[in-house]
């Protein structure tokens, strides 16, 4: 029963992703690295758009696995649009990534230092899932920096049924081969074992530490345009979350997608693109 349930989530999960390996066959653009304090980011940048935009990836998420759709699909004359691994994840590895529970307050501190040594002093930010939430966080704490705020997949919360989904399939040996190959070839087995039962653990002692917040009193201090996307079947986020973060961060808009689950940016892509880009050049 659980591998059928796995095989369900398969396409719509950041947290339990497929990578979509088959790419197209263009040129892909050219990966690049840069110091930042003790990691070497990996990261893209394509486009000479006057409007910069940062893509924050999902939970063990890269450039490829989460963002290959707006990499390729954005309008390169109107953005600059970068996407990276962040620590720990992808190729900007060493080092190896925890969880501990103000982890999604790291990954925020550490694209707003990633974005300043790039010499970019002020972007929009698209963040899924978990790069959702650590998006969410960074346009609170650096409001001078994000001109806008597109998050889709994301919570401020964790829900009890969400944190026992996370239990449930902790176990690699229990996702369907067609779930586990693609990440095993990014991190290979070992460590993606480890990653993913890290992250568990991390959620866990966050729910416990926190009562399940990661972020609610932060909502109120994000004042910038904010964009919020949800897939109506979305087996991961409950649909609670996005009504939330609506009515909590002001002047904000949703879009709801009716037939989209976690990942309406892949599915979707080509009126996903279409929506957040014309949100994002709207003066």
């Amino acid at each position: 029963m659980l591998i059928k349930t796995l095989n369900r989530l398969a396409p719509i999960s950041s947290k339990v992703r497929v990578i979509y390996a088959s790419f197209s066959t263009s040129v892909l653009p050219k990966e690049e690295r840069i110091k930042v304090g003790d990691c070497h980011i990996n990261y893209v940048k394509v486009g000479n758009g006057p409007h910069k935009v940062l893509c924050l990836p999902g939970a063990l998420g890269s450039i490829w696995t989460d963002f290959k759709p707006q990499v390729e699909g954005f309008d390169r004359q109107q953005f600059t649009l970068v996407a990276w691994d962040p620590p720990g994840y992808g190729k900007s590895r060493p080092p190896e990534r925890d969880f501990p529970t103000d982890f999604y307050v790291k990954d925020a501190e550490n694209a707003y230092e990633f974005m300043k040594a790039l010499d970019i002093p002020k972007y929009s930010l698209l963040g899924w899932s978990d790069g959702g939430i650590s998006s969410m966080i960074l346009a609170a704490k650096r409001p001078e920096a994000v001109q806008k705020l597109v998050v889709w997949g994301s919570n401020s919360f964790i829900l009890p049924h969400e944190l026992e989904l996370y239990e449930k399939i902790r176990d690699i040996n229990s996702w369907s081969k067609r779930m586990r190959d693609p990440m095993i070839e990014v991190y290979g087995e070992e460590l993606f074992a480890k990653y993913w039962s890290r992250w568990v653990d991390g959620m866990v002692a966050l729910f416990k530490a926190n009562d399940g917040n990661i972020c609610n009193e932060l909502l109120k201090d994000i004042k910038c345009p904010t964009f919020i996307l949800y897939g109506e079947k979305d087996p991961m986020v409950d649909k609670v979350h996005a009504s939330h973060l609506h009515t909590n961060i002001t002047g904000s808009r949703l879009k709801l997608y009716p037939k989209g689950k976690h990942n309406i940016h892949i599915n979707f892509a080509e009126d996903f693109n279409k929506s957040v880009q014309e949100f994002l050049l709207q003066s």
